[in-house]
C-alpha cells in the first residue's frame, strides 16, 4: 500500500530524513521505534505533507504524492493521529464526529456509530467540549476523527504520550480491533509495550534512516538488538 523510496526530508538547512526506504503493506500495523530526534516525526510529517521533502518517493497504492499538500493527501487516504492530539479545543465530540464525517471520502465502513461501538466513552461524553476531555479522551477522539475519514492508512504520531498506563492499555485495545478490522497503520511509539502489544512488525529508526525492521516476535525475542538501537534491555 505504502512504498517509500530514498527519502530526504527536513527543516530549513537541516536535513533530517536521510535516504528512507519504507514499504507497507495493506492491513499491517507496523510500529516505528527510535530515540529521540532521529526523525520518526519528521517521517510522519513528510508523508502527510506538513513537511516537504527534497528528494525520493512516496506512492500510496502506487499514486506518487511526494511533496504533495496535506488536503490532497487527506484526500488520497492517508489520515493523521497527531502527537499531542491538537483536537478543536471549543467544539464537543459530537461536532468532531460530524465534522470528520462529513469530510470523508465517501462511502466506507467507518461512520459514527461505529465509531462510538469502538470507543464507547465518546459516547458517554458527546456534549462535552474538547478542551473539558483527560487526555485519554481526547487520544480517542483524534483516533475517531481519523477513522472517520474512511482512510486507507493511518499515521499516529505517538499515541501513549502523556497518557497514564491504564489509558495507554485502552488506547492499545482501540488499536487491536481497528487492526482486526484491517485498518492499515504506521504507529511512532515510545511505549514497547504498546508498540509491541498492536504491531505486526516493527522497524527502528537512527540518524535519519531506517536501520532495522523484522516481525515483532523476533524484535522481541533478541533483546541485544533492542538495546543496541534503543538503549533498553
Amino acid at each position: 500500500m505504502l512504498e517509500v523510496r530514498d527519502l530526504d526530508s527536513g527543516y530549513k538547512r537541516s536535513t533530517v530524513l536521510q535516504g528512507v526506504d519504507l514499504d507497507l503493506a495493506a492491513g499491517q500495523v507496523l510500529g516505528l521505534l527510535g530515540r529521540n530526534g532521529v526523525g520518526k516525526s519528521t517521517l510522519i510529517n513528510t508523508l502527510m505533507g506538513l513537511v516537504t521533502p527534497s528528494a525520493g518517493t512516496v506512492r500510496l497504492e502506487g499514486v506518487d504524492l511526494t511533496g504533495r499538500r496535506p488536503d490532497v493527501i487527506a484526500r488520497a487516504g492517508v489520515a493523521l493521529v497527531p502527537q499531542g492530539r491538537r483536537v478543536w479545543a471549543p467544539l464537543t465530540v459530537t461536532e468532531h464526529l460530524d465534522l470528520a464525517a462529513r469530510r470523508g471520502r465517501g462511502k466506507g465502513p467507518w461512520d459514527v456509530a461505529r465509531v462510538l461501538e469502538l470507543l464507547p466513552r465518546l459516547g458517554e461524553r458527546d456534549r462535552h467540549q474538547a478542551s473539558h476531555l483527560s487526555g485519554g479522551e481526547q487520544q480517542m477522539l483524534a483516533i475517531a476523527r481519523a477513522l472517520l475519514t474512511n482512510p486507507r492508512l493511518i499515521l499516529m504520531d505517538e499515541p501513549s504520550d502523556g497518557l497514564a498506563p491504564a489509558v495507554v492499555d485502552l488506547i492499545g485495545e482501540a488499536i487491536g480491533r481497528m487492526k482486526a478490522e484491517g485498518v492499515t497503520l504506521l504507529i511512532v511509539e515510545q511505549d514497547l509495550h504498546l508498540a509491541f502489544s498492536v504491531a505486526d512488525e516493527i522497524a527502528v529508526m537512527d540518524k535519519g534512516k531506517v536501520v532495522h525492521r523484522s516481525p515483532t516476535l523476533e524484535f522481541r525475542s533478541d533483546s541485544s538488538v533492542a538495546h543496541a538501537l534503543l538503549g533498553v534491555a
